[in-house]
């Protein structure tokens, strides 16, 4: 249990700061659009263009562990959107109520926890979820969102808006250049290494602080369907990957215990940050952030049990 509150008090610290600065007029009421904005155009591509740049084949070819963890992830993804679409009414809102439901917070929580939990050993699957859920996940999701935002009748000219869209988007180019880098076999460059290191340490940070700044404002529009989001990802998520893992894949313990811990981490902020980028309705998925946080202080505690039982 101290373990997960170690790990989740920075997170309530930086949400709770920007809050803070909200409700005292420290920072404006446009504040959170912008600091979100900067995140999704300098923090985040950064960081998606190291995660890719850096990375090894050897280090993320883990087919088990992969495939667990991307099966579960997007089989929460697909009941979720199809569920939300029906009620959203929206093909762009669902997808990005789908997003909150599987993305799950790998970066920020799930790599210390892992490695407080599981030891150095914890890194590595930590490190491929976090690929999996910021480039593979979030790419699906930017592309459903593309599509709902489209509405021209032919089939070629929504085809050709979405990837024209795609091809302008940051968080699209960010991680698909820095693939392109691994691939030619280049080391990257001490000093633009840095400079992408100091832009990507902002993303997390910015990002809670945003997240509490748009908390202290006014918020309008319903907020139902944030307990069915938040017992998705909380609850149905590890379930699936538990079963995955434990009894159809056969994992060796540490993936096993690896995956089952990622995938009950709660809702980290990158659906936040697609909801105020595109200008869509954050309130439901700024509180399934905050109570998937919140909740997973006892779920990450059945799972330590579970691991160390």
């Amino acid at each position: 249990m101290s373990s997960v509150v170690n790990v989740l008090l920075p997170i309530f610290a930086l949400i709770l700061v920007g809050y803070v600065c909200r409700r005292t007029n420290r920072l404006g009421p446009t504040a959170a659009s912008e600091i979100n904005r900067m995140v999704v155009w300098l923090c985040l591509p950064a960081l998606l263009f190291t995660a890719t740049a850096t990375a090894s084949w050897e280090q993320i070819w883990h087919p088990g562990f992969v495939l667990v963890f991307t099966l579960s992830t997007m089989a929460m993804f697909v009941v979720t959107l199809l569920l939300r679409w029906k009620k959203a009414g929206h093909f762009a809102d669902a997808s990005i109520d789908a997003l909150s439901a599987s993305y799950a917070n790998t970066g920020y929580i799930g790599i210390p926890l892992c490695v407080m939990v599981l030891g150095n050993g914890g890194l590595e699957p930590a490190l491929i979820a976090s690929l999996l859920v910021v480039c593979v996940l979030f790419g699906l999701a930017l592309v459903c969102i593309e599509v709902g935002l489209q509405t021209e009748k032919g089939v070629h000219r929504v085809v050709f808006k979405v990837l024209l869209a795609l091809a302008k988007n940051p968080l699209v180019v960010s991680p698909i250049l820095g693939a392109c880098w691994a691939a030619s076999g280049a080391p990257v460059p001490a000093p633009l290494g840095k400079f992408l290191s100091l832009l990507g340490a902002a993303t997390s940070p910015c990002a809670l602080i945003s997240l509490g700044l748009f908390l202290a404002q006014k918020q309008q529009g319903s907020r139902e369907g944030v307990t069915l989001l938040v017992l998705i990802k909380l609850i149905a998520h590890p379930l699936l990957t538990w079963f995955l893992a434990f009894r159809v894949f056969h994992l060796p313990p540490l993936w096993a215990n690896s995956a089952l811990l990622l995938s009950a981490l709660p809702t980290g902020t990158g659906p936040f940050m697609l909801a105020e980028f595109y200008k869509r309705e954050a309130s439901l998925v700024s509180s399934t952030i905050l109570i998937s946080t919140l909740g997973s202080l006892v779920t990450l505690s059945i799972c330590l049990y579970v691991i160390n039982g």
